[in-house]
């Protein structure tokens, strides 16, 4: 009877201990609200989980942020859209390599009426001088999130101090990019987002697109493993298998796949593997 027991025991401590493993089987990607919003993750996640048995938990927050998290050893993956801050991030010992994974582009939207007269510019630095010059209301994240660090680089651009505009016709939110658009359409104001977001907004109201096409407004996305150096208790077997699943023909195509009304939000440009 005692062997019996014994044996039980093992065989309930065996059962135990392949449920804590099975749990442990997860990673964390910082990554930002623009991908979240999009609801690419949605739809590419499932699959990598049901192909590898590895769970996905994303913390979507502004780029700034994500960066910031990884580097306090709060992921094992980084995928954000703000390539010098991302390269920095590598070159601090913070990440092992940054690869690029896809993109889209960068759109400013704004209310029907276009009471600064911009829409359909494809110049993004001389329409958003018009913005300022008019005082037309802009709705920025103000969040340090990667499209936040884009439409500052473009007001430098336009040689506009939005610093001195600020609660003025400037209005920063510090909310990520669906929160942001949403208060811009309250407002009527024109907001600085990624494509793929507009997209997959569903609050439109009579907002549109008014300045795209710029090759100024391009979106680049990169993916980086946390480096095991800097942070011990990083999953860096489990990380690498998704990176490299997301830089696989297989991951490429399924960014490929995703659409939003009939529209691509994503288009994979990774290195060829």
């Amino acid at each position: 009877m005692k062997f019996k027991a014994i044996t039980v025991a093992l065989v309930l401590a065996g059962g135990v201990a392949a449920q804590a493993h099975a749990a442990d089987k997860f990673i964390v990607v910082q990554s930002t609200t623009s991908t979240q919003n999009s609801g690419l993750y949605d739809f590419l996640l499932p699959k990598f989980t049901a192909e590898t048995g590895i769970e996905v938990r994303v913390v979507a927050v502004g780029t700034g942020q994500a960066i910031k998290n990884a580097q306090n050893c709060d992921g094992d993956v980084l995928l954000v859209h703000a390539k010098p801050s991302e390269e920095k991030f590598v070159a601090d010992g913070y990440g092992v390599k940054r690869t690029d994974l896809m993109y889209n582009d960068f759109v400013i939207v704004g209310p029907g009426k276009d009471p600064a007269g911009v829409a359909g510019s494809k110049e993004v630095v001389k329409s958003m001088q018009t913005i300022a010059q008019k005082k037309a209301l802009f709705a920025s994240r103000g969040d340090d999130s990667g499209t936040h660090k884009k439409e500052l680089a473009l007001w430098k651009q336009a040689n506009v101090d939005v610093k001195a505009a600020s609660g003025k016709w400037y209005r920063e939110t510090g909310s990520g990019m669906g929160a942001t658009l949403n208060t811009g359409v309250g407002m009527g104001a024109y907001v600085l987002a990624d494509r793929a977001s507009w997209i997959a907004f569903g609050n439109k109201g009579d907002f549109r697109i008014a300045i795209e096409g710029d090759a100024n407004m391009f979106n680049q996305y990169g993916i980086v493993a946390v480096n095991p150096a800097k942070c011990p208790n990083v999953k860096t077997d489990l990380g690498n298998t998704f990176i490299n699943w997301m830089l696989s023909a297989k991951g490429q195509q399924t960014i490929a796949a995703y659409q939003k009304n009939g529209q691509s939000l994503f288009f994979p440009n990774a290195p060829k593997q």
